[in-house]
C-alpha cells in the first residue's frame, strides 16, 4: 500500500509539472485502486465495477488507457489477469447457468475466482 501511494503520488508530480496526460486526482487514485484491486484478488472487470460502484466500461477505459499512460508495466501486469479471466469466462458461464437451472444459490464473487 505505500508503495501504491509512493506511485500514485509520483503520477500527480508528473501531471502538476505538465508532464504526462491531464487527469483528475480522484480517477487517478480510481485508476490505481482498481488495478491493485485486480492484480491483488485476480477479480474479473464486472467484479471491480462492483466492488468500486462504477461501470464495466469506466473499469476497462481505467484498465486500457489510462492505466498504461501512468504505468506501463502495471498495466502489463492487470492486463495479464484480465486475459486469464478471459480465457476462463466460459467456465464461470457455464457454471452459473447450471446453478440457474438446478435453482441453487449464485456463488459469491470470492469463490469464482
Amino acid at each position: 500500500m505505500v508503495m501504491q501511494h509512493i506511485n500514485l503520488q509520483t503520477q500527480v508530480n508528473k501531471q502538476k509539472k505538465g508532464e504526462g496526460v491531464p487527469m483528475h486526482d480522484y480517477i487517478l487514485q480510481r485508476v490505481m485502486e482498481i488495478s491493485a484491486c485486480i492484480l491483488e484478488t485476480g477479480y474479473t472487470v464486472r467484479q471491480a465495477a462492483q466492488v468500486f460502484g462504477v461501470s464495466k466500461s469506466t473499469v476497462h477505459k481505467d484498465i486500457t488507457e489510462r492505466l498504461p499512460q501512468l504505468n506501463a508495466q502495471l498495466a502489463a501486469d492487470v492486463r495479464q489477469v484480465l486475459e486469464r479471466n478471459k480465457a476462463e469466462r466460459h467456465l464461470r458461464g457455464g457454471e452459473a447457468t447450471r446453478r440457474k437451472y438446478m435453482n441453487e444459490e449464485p456463488l459469491p464473487l470470492e469463490t469464482l475466482m
